[in-house]
């Protein structure tokens, strides 16, 4: 069952669950089989029909959160045009090891993405495959052994939060891709389906055809209960 955001017109933004793949080959479950199969239903057509979906942008198969899909090409293309302009704002949530200081500031790393591989890593910034990645934070609570942030990006580079908050030692919580030791959420036979304390919790753009401003708050899963934050039911 998908919890829909957001409908109107060609535009749907979903919150997607950890563990569950935006894409994926041919005959492998993913985000936007479950939302072709949704408008399928929706439309009365077959099971087998072809549908179009535009993915304007991805979500790590860990994360959890906001997304934004299309319905017909027009609409994908004038999204993604944001997304490549960079008018897009998205904020995320993330539960990190350690105490971050100062309590908000920058980031500024150069990252290469590893040829044929989900991994991503910091190199010099004259590494002739390095992209520059950018984001901004803000503690919202800490602990000493964890810190609650939200951050917003800048860039939008592979694993962009997860390695950049890993190579100053504050690995995403559960994200042993990169680090993390301490387990959280539904510890899934296969490491890949275990979610990570990073949750894509605002996505803000422009309607692709009325132009009209679209703000969306995504709901946190359950998982994040066990993590006892303060404030957090408050949220």
């Amino acid at each position: 069952m998908l919890e829909i955001l957001y409908d109107d017109g060609p535009c749907l933004v979903v919150n997607k669950p950890a563990g569950v793949l935006t894409q994926a080959p041919l005959g492998i479950d993913s985000l936007e089989v479950r939302v072709k199969q949704f408008y399928r239903q929706r439309e009365g057509k077959p099971p087998d029909a072809n549908i179009y979906l535009g993915v304007p942008h991805r979500l790590d198969r860990p994360v959890s959160g906001a997304i934004a899909f299309a319905r017909h090409q027009r609409a994908a293309m004038r999204i993604s045009k944001q997304f490549e302009r960079r008018t897009v704002t998205k904020a995320y949530w993330a539960v990190v090891a350690g105490a971050v200081t100062p309590l908000v500031g920058t980031w500024r790393d150069f990252l290469h993405k590893r040829h044929g591989m989900a991994q991503a890593e910091v190199v010099a910034e004259d590494h002739p495959a390095a992209k520059l990645a950018v984001l901004h934070y803000r503690v919202k609570w800490q602990d000493g052994a964890r810190s609650w942030l939200e951050i917003t990006l800048e860039t939008g580079r592979t694993h962009q939060i997860r390695i950049q908050a890993a190579s100053r030692g504050h690995a995403v919580v559960g994200d042993a891709q990169y680090g993390s030791t301490t387990p959280f959420g539904d510890q899934a036979a296969d490491p890949r389906d275990r979610p990570i304390a990073l949750h894509a919790r605002y996505l803000a753009f422009r309607h692709p055809m009325t132009d009209a401003a679209v703000e969306i708050t995504a709901p946190l899963p359950a998982t994040w209960q066990s993590l006892a934050l303060r404030g957090l039911g408050e949220q």
